[in-house]
């Protein structure tokens, strides 16, 4: 039950969830500003919240016939009957619980309660905990429309490192932007890698992700601007810093990166695709850890 239950967790994604709040953190310490109360609570909450986003992603796509006998990924939990549909309900509605009370208890210990701060985080960590049950569940499930790269960005970048940036310094800085959007890049490459493995199935469900609408070569074309893109944004940031000596810390990183790009353009099944997302998610990590620890010279 236990290791059903950890494989509906998907835990290979989580690492995205850790790369944006370690990227926030790393910025807060970089400028002057870090509370170890927010780093763990940020990072508890925003764990949470993507175990939320994966059940609701699982219980959705079963209903709505994505994960089908069609589908060419790993299969889901509700799909091969593992977790009963009632049970996965249920789990969303813990995960959600969860996320609003450990959110609840960030804001209390880095903008207080009653706040214009805390009201703002507090409707956008309900916007979150919306927005991962909406990407798959509903009559209209935005992912089913595409949407889903624009919203991981938004979540997993924008929001995801400036807010945990803010909850630490209490303001913002205009430069967390780039690092920020790389961070958000690299998650939407993720989502678009999951997007190409399922474009077969996702296409028969009626779910138009962006790979579904502009075909698997276009995809990987618009999977390798997703991720230069990150990389370029990080090193402005480097530069506009003037911390020329990460740039030389993150070579490896590059490498990997450029690596990944290339078994991307020769992959043509699942099996090919399926082990690039494991691997894209570590790689996100590596590179805020390896980009925190130039920065701060530790």
């Amino acid at each position: 039950m236990l290791k059903n239950w950890l494989e509906a967790f998907r835990l290979r994604t989580l690492p995205l969830a850790l790369s944006c709040i370690g990227m926030g953190s790393f910025l807060a310490a970089f400028y002057g500003d870090f509370s170890l109360s927010v780093c763990i609570l940020s990072l508890t909450t925003t764990l949470f919240l993507q175990i939320l986003s994966n059940l609701a992603n699982d219980y959705g796509d079963s209903v709505h016939g994505a994960d089908s006998a069609e589908r060419e990924g790993p299969q889901r939990s509700v799909q091969r009957g593992s977790i009963s549909s009632k049970a996965m309900f249920n789990s969303i509605i813990v995960f959600a619980i969860l996320s609003f009370v450990s959110g609840i208890l960030l804001l209390h210990f880095s903008v207080g309660i009653g706040s214009t701060a805390f009201y703002v985080f507090l409707g956008l960590g309900l916007a979150a905990i919306a927005a991962a049950i909406a990407y798959t569940n509903g009559k209209r499930p935005y992912g089913y429309s595409g949407l889903g790269d624009i919203s991981v960005f938004i979540f997993f970048g924008l929001v995801g490192v400036c807010g945990t940036y803010f909850l630490h310094a209490g303001s913002l800085e205009p430069l967390i932007l780039l690092p920020a959007a790389s961070c958000g890049l690299f998650a939407t490459g993720v989502l678009n890698i999951n997007n190409i493995r399922d474009i077969k199935s996702d296409k028969a469900a009626g779910k138009n992700s962006i790979p579904v609408r502009i075909g698997k070569r276009k995809a990987k074309i618009y999977h390798a601007t997703i991720i230069i893109t990150a990389l370029l944004a990080s090193v402005v940031f480097l530069i506009l810093t003037k911390n020329y000596r990460t740039i030389l810390y993150l070579v490896l990183c590059y490498f990997f990166f450029g690596k990944h790009l290339v078994n991307m353009f020769k992959a043509e099944n699942s099996k090919e695709f399926d082990p690039q997302l494991k691997i894209l998610a570590l790689l996100t990590l590596l590179f805020v850890v390896l980009f925190g620890i130039s920065i701060l010279d530790l």
